[in-house]
């Protein structure tokens, strides 16, 4: 048996200056984030293996994946899709495989129109999670409302260089879409300077959307040895039915840093989605 005042050392204080602030590829630009050690000395203090964690606002989802990698079983909640989309695009990019099951997202086209009427910016927000896309953020690194310039979100997959990945510029659109919605996303994707273009849409595209969109060609993965058509239109139906765009290895900039490793786990710089 042995009493804390036969240990070495001091007890543990309630002032910890010894953990940085999130940085790097941690820092989600979440303007209340905490950085992830943080949760993980919380979590591991107050609970054992297999316990439940809840976080009732979760925001980012820093405490939820410390737990995930604690082994602790969690549950989180929030009510902005905004949250969802970075709590799912940090999940899945941190512990490729893991299961994330959402409640109260829409789950048919009824849904998915309600929730366009309610709040657009709402809808775009989900609308990036079913594709594991990420909303673009501002000067500041946050993600954006308002003039958007043409590009709700971005998915970063593999490119030549492992340590440069190449992007695919998303659009969402909940009203009338045209062949010219194509054409507007084809100028985007060059003004990015991106090197694929997806338009996620709540209606179904006209057949001139779908010829516009193969007259853009193909992008060549020389990593994949694969062509992927330059120009995607998907619905959010099809979305619905578990269909996914053709996008090459998606680029996984979470697994570059040592904060998320579990033991015996190297990182992984990407992902294949099906």
């Amino acid at each position: 048996m042995q009493f804390a005042d036969e240990m070495p050392g001091i007890p543990l204080q309630d002032l910890w200056d010894d953990i940085p602030p999130a940085a790097g590829n941690e820092s989600l630009g979440y303007p209340t984030q905490k950085p992830v050690a943080l949760l993980e000395r919380i979590i591991e203090s107050s609970s054992n293996h297999d316990d439940l964690v809840l976080d009732p606002f979760c925001g980012c989802g820093t405490a939820i994946a410390a737990a995930e990698k604690l082994g602790r079983r969690w549950l989180g909640i929030d009510i902005t899709h905004l949250a969802i989309t970075l709590i799912v695009s940090r999940m899945r990019s941190m512990f490729p495989g893991v299961e994330v099951h959402l409640h109260g997202e829409p789950a048919d086209i009824a849904g998915a129109r309600a929730l366009a009427e309610e709040d657009r910016y709402d809808f775009q927000y989900w609308a990036l999670t079913l594709v594991g896309a990420r909303p673009v953020d501002d000067a500041k690194g946050k993600p954006k409302k308002g003039a958007d310039k043409g590009v709700d979100g971005a998915i970063s997959f593999l490119g030549d260089n492992p340590k440069s990945p190449h992007r695919c510029i998303v659009q969402v659109k909940s009203g009338h879409v045209s062949s010219a919605t194509i054409r507007d996303l084809k100028g985007t994707v060059e003004r990015e300077k991106s090197e694929l273009g997806l338009l996620i849409t709540l209606e179904s595209p006209t057949s001139q959307m779908t010829v516009e969109a193969l007259e853009a060609g193909f992008y060549h993965s020389e990593w994949m040895n694969q062509d992927y058509p330059r120009m995607q239109i998907i619905t959010i139906g099809e979305l619905l039915k578990g269909q996914q765009p053709k996008i090459p290895p998606r680029y996984n900039p979470y697994q570059l840093s040592e904060f998320q490793k579990k033991p015996g786990q190297q990182p992984s710089l990407f992902q294949q989605e099906g």
